[in-house]
């Protein structure tokens, strides 16, 4: 069992339906599962872009004041995060500052609805990785699957 909730919970959540979160919580306090295995259905694709305060060519952070915040939203649209405008981004921390999970009924419409939100959204003041989660949902190969973790690096020429 892996104990803690790590960042890709939404997808899983997108997918099943089941609010991860609250099944832990309800653990922590003595309570049993309010389901079981064969409760479990996977339906659709779903998508996350961690969004990170950071240049998106050279990785390096960007912390700072957010002076503009709109968030994505939507039909199969979830974004998770703490910022709005006038926040500031301080530099002592991981660099994300949310997640925008995207659903679909398969991996085409999942794709079309994280360019649509990623388009949508706005983070001014700083540097964010948008740009470059756009990219990579543009390119050919990523659309048709079948990638390892050694895609990005070879994206970037690095």
């Amino acid at each position: 069992m892996n104990t803690r909730i790590q960042v890709e919970h939404p997808v899983t959540e997108m997918v099943t339906g089941i609010d991860l979160i609250k099944e832990q919580l309800k653990i922590a306090a003595g309570q049993p599962l309010s389901i079981t295995q064969d409760d479990v259905v996977i339906r659709g694709h779903a998508i996350e872009c961690r969004i990170n305060a950071e240049d998106p060519k050279t990785f390096i952070p960007s912390p700072g004041k957010i002076t503009r915040f709109h968030p994505a939203g939507g039909l199969g649209i979830r974004w998770d995060s703490h910022i709005y405008a006038d926040y500031t981004v301080p530099p002592h921390y991981d660099s994300m500052i949310g997640k925008l999970i995207c659903y679909g009924e398969n991996r085409d419409i999942a794709i079309a609805r994280a360019r649509n939100a990623l388009n949508e959204l706005v983070i001014d003041g700083i540097k964010t990785n948008t740009e470059l989660h756009k990219i990579i949902l543009a390119d050919e190969n990523f659309q048709n699957g079948g990638t390892n973790i050694h895609y990005l690096e070879k994206k970037l020429g690095l």
